[in-house]
């Protein structure tokens, strides 16, 4: 029974795309099978992946829309043991067509559900707002991760997310658990970034991954590559941080 994680914060810009990309490529590489459903209708999971948008058939929109049998909007990667349900701009409007829909709130867990065998892990891509389509990612979750940009406005929104997740824990899925907060784009050199984990470590305790994502050159080329950071630039930081962060996952959830 795979484990189902969703990678949210409505604030954007923090590398939660970027994380759910190399984090997924790491625990592929670490011999887990591994699916993303990339629930952004900006795709950025999907091309960062080298999928061609233009030449998909089927993708979470018409999984979700017009039904069509999830199995057939899934895609093999570059990376062996990783595999995407991509997204496609049309997702912006599928908000809208769901209002109508009994249920609308566990249109995804239903997909979901049909999947979960076949993966160790699945990861949503969040876009970086609250809408249905995150509420829907957060309802067929069983944990989330958030990542945490170390910058000065971290903290800020973190609130209004935390809130949300504990109305869904309470209204629509009690089983719904923070596996961590991930700090992302981190120099050490900056005393403002160690005051950002300081204050991150103080809220959260535990709860803050002991692995942190640093500021990488790399990672930030690799997507334009159509690749994950382990692919483009194997020996980088960026890539070092996400396997460690994939082992930290992996012994967690032993």
């Amino acid at each position: 029974m795979g484990k189902i994680t969703a990678l949210a914060n409505q604030k954007g810009g923090v590398g939660k795309t970027t994380t759910t990309i190399n984090l997924a490529a790491s625990l592929a590489a670490l011999d887990k099978k591994v699916l993303i459903i990339d629930a952004d209708p900006q795709a950025n999971a999907s091309s960062g992946l080298g999928i061609d948008i233009k030449k998909i058939k089927n993708s979470i929109y018409e999984c979700i829309v017009d039904k069509a049998e999830p199995t057939e909007a899934i895609v093999p990667t570059d990376v062996p043991n990783l595999f995407i349900m991509p997204s496609h701009i049309d997702l912006v409007g599928a908000e809208i067509e769901m209002l109508s829909l009994d249920n609308r709130e566990k249109v995804l867990k239903g997909i979901l559900n049909t999947l979960k065998d076949q993966y160790d892990f699945i990861l949503i891509d969040c876009s970086p707002s609250l809408g249905l389509i995150t509420v829907n990612a957060l309802t067929a979750a069983d944990s989330v991760i958030i990542p945490v940009q170390c910058e000065y406005f971290a903290l800020e929104g973190i609130g209004k997310l935390l809130n949300t997740i504990k109305i869904i824990k309470s209204k629509l899925n009690t089983d719904l658990e923070i596996e961590g907060f991930v700090l992302t784009m981190y120099d050490a050199r900056l005393r403002l970034a160690n005051q950002i984990y300081e204050e991150v470590k103080g809220h959260f305790g535990d709860l803050v991954f002991q692995t942190v994502i640093q500021r990488n050159v790399k990672i930030s080329e690799a997507p334009s590559y159509g690749q994950p950071i382990l692919l483009y630039d194997p020996e980088s930081k960026g890539s070092l941080n996400h396997m460690h962060l994939a082992q930290e996952i992996i012994d967690k959830n032993k």
